[in-house]
């Protein structure tokens, strides 16, 4: 009872503010602005990644917070704590009242919400540890904008923070050891005087770490899509009105003052009447489309996206020709599907198709308005959309209620069937009634000349110069190839976006494009290749959307612009669905699928910018080089497989083998460690091998450093785990090498591995 009444309790109410400092005041101003550099770098990242605004407010107030931390840091300022105090939880509340809205993707609110609390922080940052809470607050929004980020504008701003970081860390770690503040001087680093600091050594540092960085990077796969379930999806969109789904709404026709905005945007309409495309948006995203237009657009990035497997953007299809263009005949048959308020998920109906399919996820950030159809791969299953409802056309296309405006996030996961050509070579031609009625549609003027033009280059197979597979065009999937490749090689495109004349209002796009002209506009190709499949009874139609656009190994996005969009043949197959054919030349015949990933691009692409610097016969050599050295790798790994597939005998000595490569292995590499340790101490100075030897032994004796406690620390903690003389022997040869590494001090070598040797003879 009395010790506790001898406690000090009274003592500290009674304490003058004044009378009582704090503790491990920081007053290295280098160290500070330093810090604040980092905090400011990682406040700059995120608005550049999430294109915010932070930095207008958070910069200066954090610069302001730095200079008054610092005059006052040895004050206890109670007053400005239980403000900070309050403004936390003002901020916490704040967070927790955004959070209901973005449930789905919290990121760029919890950037916001630690930007608050570091820009409050930095009014009470007296103390060394003070300052290291904001470094880790620097590099946590580097991290979130690293994940935010788009483009490779974020590049920069990582160089610079690591450049900062290294004389950081250096000055944050000698604060730890109580060493005097760093002069800046440019002096050697194994000078006598080493209380400088060395610019040589920390940009040599610099460019090993950037370039251990990219090379790592290099040959890492990258895999573009998500692996969590938890979906990027912007805040929730509010839809006024009642949305049926069947007006599609352009901006570059709407910018026109076309009220039904179903015009082309410069004065023409859909009924064949010559005009100009918009230079902007794509023409061919609205129910009906002309094709009797000139011009080319203006390319710019319109979307960013990130996804599994390189595909074809779908927007929407169309299935009645005109004669000049295409219209969707069901437009006003549209099917609205809403979503649960609790989420952001949309479920859509399977196609009923029976061949084999991969689920692919992809999230799509619009850079430049679009209009309201919502581009997705093939067989899109479920959506995580931000308006309450979506609508589903019978061209499979997905329309949303608003526009899709600049900043809109949303990720659709589709069920991509695989293309099996042996598959679908073999499908049946029995079409469903309604797949003939809607799909097999040719205006009857030209239907008799188109098919026999289409029968005569079937005829023509042998004698046409193409070189011919073992493949007979015995099927429709066969026909469809063949005749994609067949427009391309032998009809061409203008040189001139506006060299083809325009068309007559009797005169009819595909019979024009096949006798007259012999070739036209790329999407020219894809309309004739459907008409033509529709004249020998292949059920066909056009469908537009984007090509998958340049991907960015970088950021593992895939940038698309408004110049990717084209048209082209999607061809049904009973029991498989629909499978596209692009016919347009310079494109590939099969558009990109499931089947082509982008995991090793950025070492592929690397290879690819080596072997153009190299001479033909050297890349081919050593092109060959890898193929064998991967050839007998793969006969070895499959000689090994196949012994467990020999009864119990390949079963043992598969074991055997195992086990034997397995010792080996970790003999050897137990000797090349030790060989790196011998040769990694004789190339150290003579007091940095002393130490680094003490280190060794003494994590085998079971107590080695952490890498956070400095030589210092750990030295005494030896004391509690190991003998008086032992401890002592640690201590002096720690505190040699922190007066040598961080002093300049010149340590007693001859003593202390005398003593060091006395040591280890006593522990033997």
């Amino acid at each position: 009872m009395n010790r506790f009444w001898r406690l000090p309790v009274g003592n500290f109410w009674r304490q003058n503010s004044q009378d009582s400092p704090l503790p491990e005041v920081e007053d290295s101003i280098s160290l500070r602005v330093l810090v604040l550099a980092l905090v400011i770098l990682g406040i700059v990242a995120t608005d550049i990644a999430a294109e915010t605004s932070f930095s207008f407010w958070a910069l200066p107030l954090s610069v302001v917070g730095a200079i008054w931390s610092y005059y006052r840091r040895r004050d206890t300022n109670v007053a400005v704590k239980f403000c900070i105090a309050i403004g936390m939880l003002v901020a916490l509340g704040a967070f927790f009242g955004r959070l209901v809205g973005e449930l789905n993707d919290t990121r760029l609110g919890l950037a916001e919400l630690l930007i608050q609390l570091q820009v409050l922080h930095s009014f009470d940052t007296p103390r060394r540890k003070n300052l290291g809470y904001s470094i880790v607050i620097g590099l946590i929004l580097l991290g979130v904008a690293a994940t935010l980020s788009q483009t490779l504008a974020f590049a920069p701003v990582l160089l610079l923070f690591l450049a900062i970081a290294l004389p950081t860390l250096v000055l944050d770690y000698r604060s730890r050891l109580g060493l005097q503040p760093l002069k800046t001087q440019k002096e050697k680093f194994n000078q006598k005087n080493s209380s400088t600091i060395n610019f040589k050594f920390l940009i040599l540092n610099f460019l090993l770490i950037v370039g251990l960085g990219l090379a790592i990077f290099a040959v890492l796969p990258r895999f573009p899509g998500y692996k969590l379930r938890n979906f990027p999806v912007s805040s929730a969109i509010q839809v006024k009105g009642n949305f049926t789904g069947r007006s599609i709404i352009n901006p570059g026709y709407v910018r026109q003052g076309n009220g039904n905005n179903q015009g082309s945007g410069t004065g023409q309409n859909q009924t064949g009447q010559p005009g100009k495309v918009d230079n902007n948006f794509y023409y061919g995203f609205n129910s009906q489309i002309n094709q009797n237009l000139r011009g080319e657009m203006k390319p710019k990035v319109v979307m960013r996206v990130r996804s599994q497997a390189e595909g074809f953007w779908r927007v929407l299809g169309f299935d009645r020709y005109t004669g000049k263009g295409w219209e969707i005949s069901r437009n006003e048959d549209v099917a609205t599907i809403r979503r649960s308020p609790w989420s952001y998920q949309i479920f859509l109906p399977p196609p009923l198709i029976a061949g084999k399919t991969q689920e692919i996820v992809q999230s799509y950030t619009v850079v430049s308005d679009l209009p309201n159809l919502i581009p997705a791969m093939a067989n899109p299953k479920e959506v995580y959309f931000p308006t309450p409802m979506i609508a589903v056309d019978k061209e499979d296309g997905l329309r949303s209620p608003v526009e899709l405006s600049e900043g809109l996030t949303y990720t659709v996961v589709s069920e991509v069937p695989y293309r099996d050509r042996t598959l679908l070579g073999e499908a049946s031609t029995k079409y469903p009634q309604q797949i003939k009625k809607h799909y097999l549609q040719v205006p009857p003027e030209i239907a008799e000349k188109v098919r026999q033009r289409t029968e005569e280059i079937f005829a023509n197979y042998n004698q046409e110069g193409v070189t011919r597979s073992s493949k007979r065009l015995d099927s429709p999937y066969e026909k469809a190839l063949y005749l994609a490749q067949y427009l391309k090689q032998r009809y061409s495109l203008p040189q001139n976006p506006l060299d083809l004349p325009y068309l007559g209002e009797k005169d009819d796009l595909v019979e024009a494009f096949l006798f007259k002209y012999k070739g036209g506009y790329p999407d020219h190709f894809s309309t004739v290749l459907t008409v033509m499949l529709r004249s020998i009874g292949i059920p066909a139609r056009l469908v537009a959307g984007f090509s998958a656009g340049e991907f960015n190994p970088f950021t593992g996005l895939y940038v698309v612009r408004n110049t990717d969009a084209y048209a082209m043949t999607e061809v049904y197959f009973p029991k498989y669905g629909w499978f596209a054919f692009d016919p347009i030349p310079n494109h590939p015949l099969i558009p990109p699928s499931i089947e082509d990933t982008q995991t090793f691009s950025v070492l592929r692409q690397l290879w690819h910018w080596v072997a153009g610097w190299l001479p033909s016969p050297v890349t081919g050599l050593l092109n060959n080089v890898f193929e064998t050295i991967f050839k007998w790798v793969i006969r070895a790994i499959a000689w090994f497989l196949a012994l467990f597939f020999q009864g119990w005998f390949g079963i043992l000595s598969g074991l055997m083998l195992a086990t034997t490569a397995a010792f080996f292995a970790w003999l050897g590499w137990g000797q090349w460690r030790e060989w790196r340790k011998r040769r990694w101490l004789k190339k150290l100075p003579a007091m940095e091998s002393l130490y680094q030897q003490m280190l060794q032994w003494t994590t085998q004796k079971g107590l080695g450093k952490h890498p956070a406690q400095t030589p210092l620390e750990y030295a005494r903690v030896s004391y509690e785990h190991h003998a008086l003389a032992t401890a002592e022997v640690i201590d002096e040869i720690c505190q040699a090498y922190v007066g040598w590494r961080y002093g300049g001090h010149s340590p007693n070598l001859q003593r202390l591995r005398q003593r060091w040797q006395n040591l280890k003879k006593t522990a033997k």
